[in-house]
């Protein structure tokens, strides 16, 4: 890996041009900027909020090195001043944010930060890739999470993932989302997470006879035998690894289970359990791998599969079927006026906000109430919390472990028909206060009015 020494620069060109621009003409008053996803993909009726650890860091440690000058001096765009000011930039403003794990909904805020213009402009592109990725995928493994009910879930996407920082996101947020794992040794050792591995193919290919290949890992391995089948058929496979399984237990060892990695996975998945109770190894367990996402898990499982545990790789780890989210970053206030964006099907909440989460007498989620972030409604829950003031990072990232244990929590009060794979289901109730409504419309009919001028 090639750890970026400094982010300044991660930024698109525009967010330095305006920069440049507001700095020139002295605009640089207070203004609000909100991060909020404006549509739900297909098939999608919530999202989880991941990646305000990495924002929070990135924050702390904003600053343009001599090197990041000089190159931004020999792109010919920016005059003299304007970098000597950059030389001391630094944020110095407000944030308020969901944690993460937070299910959040289309339309609200997750993330709003009040700052001298010229720094809530610069950190836009960060922000946005950052809590885009990665709360699209921790929404996406929080689906193939419910699919699979109480069967084990591991993320199997390293290889197949846009990059090696796309691979640690992914298993960074899948674990936070109720995946037991991760194939990933580096995320193993950086965020604590569980590492699971059984074998390849060319392992197999590399013996003269599958069954020695089996005998070989087995003789390695004998408390983490895993053995793939599938490398010439899967039911043969299975039996010479229910084979090696009963001589592994003629020395006290205990065969883990099988890996089935294409086919017919019911099918096969049914058969193989036989052939493993036949030869007295019902506490073998059946993993399976290859597309697996929440579809394919509910198929099979419907179909009555054996399987007990799923390796989920590209399909989460691209969040194949919906590969981006909707998600804006704009200013919806500047020095101390509402500030509203009138184009066609994205127009946006004006002012800085509050989300509000009301649950009913059972415990379930029941609606949100957007407001304006003075408010305070009676009996709900605010979803927005500071965790930056003045530049100082005031909030502390907890343990992912935490998170993990938090989001099942939380996630168990979304009712089962919020969480439906199905385009059919009811979409979650979100309402905007009266306060924002009237003060919503007001502005609207002031840039209309602004429009015609």
């Amino acid at each position: 890996m090639n750890p970026i020494k400094n982010p300044a620069l991660l930024t698109d060109l525009y967010e330095l041009t305006m920069a440049a621009s507001y700095w020139e003409h002295g605009m640089n008053q207070e203004a609000v900027f909100s991060l909020f996803v404006r549509h739900y993909p297909d098939k999608r009726r919530y999202f989880v909020s991941c990646g305000l650890a990495d924002v929070l860091k990135y924050l702390k440690n904003l600053k343009f090195t001599d090197e990041d000058l000089e190159y931004l001096r020999s792109t010919g765009f920016f005059k003299s001043e304007f970098l000597s000011f950059l030389e001391h930039f630094k944020f110095q403003g407000d944030v308020h944010a969901v944690p993460e794990g937070t299910v959040f909904f289309e339309d609200e805020p997750i993330l709003e930060v009040t700052a001298p213009l010229i720094q809530a402009q610069i950190i836009e592109t960060f922000l946005i890739n950052t809590i885009n990725f990665q709360s699209m995928i921790a929404t996406k493994a929080a689906r193939c999470v419910h699919a699979a009910g109480d069967k084990k879930l591991v993320d199997f996407s390293f290889r197949r993932c846009q990059g090696i920082d796309a691979a640690m996101k992914v298993a960074r947020a899948s674990y936070m989302t109720g995946f037991i794992g991760t194939s990933n040794v580096l995320a193993g050792k950086q965020y604590g997470i569980p590492i699971y591995g059984t074998m390849a193919h060319s392992f197999v290919s590399s013996f003269k006879k599958e069954k020695e290949a089996f005998q070989a890992f087995s003789q390695t391995f004998p408390e983490n035998s895993i053995l793939l089948v599938d490398t010439y058929n899967s039911m043969s496979g299975t039996i010479k690894a229910a084979q090696v399984g009963e001589e592994m237990a003629e020395h006290g060892e205990q065969l883990k289970g099988i890996r089935l990695d294409s086919g017919n996975m019911t099918e096969l998945s049914q058969k193989a359990r036989r052939i493993l109770d036949e030869h007295g190894l019902k506490d073998a367990m059946i993993f399976a791998s290859g597309g697996f996402d929440e579809h394919k898990i509910q198929k099979v499982l419907s179909q009555n599969a054996k399987i007990d545990s799923f390796g989920v790789g590209t399909k989460m780890g691209v969040s194949a079927d919906a590969p981006y989210l909707d998600m804006a970053y704009k200013i919806v206030k500047y020095n101390g006026e509402p500030v509203i964006k009138l184009s066609t099907g994205k127009v946006s909440l004006t002012s800085d906000k509050q989300v509000f989460r009301f649950s009913s007498d059972d415990g379930f989620y029941d609606h949100d109430v957007i407001t304006l972030r003075d408010e305070q409604l009676t009996g709900g829950s605010p979803l927005l919390v500071p965790v930056v003031s003045e530049g100082q990072i005031i909030y502390e990232s907890p343990p992912l472990s935490d998170m993990r244990a938090c989001f099942k929590e939380a996630f168990s009060h979304l009712d089962d028909k919020y969480k439906s794979i199905h385009k059919d289901k009811p979409l979650y109730p979100v309402k905007i206060s009266k306060k924002l409504r009237n003060l919503q419309d007001k502005t609207e009919q002031k840039y209309r009015n602004k429009e015609i001028l």
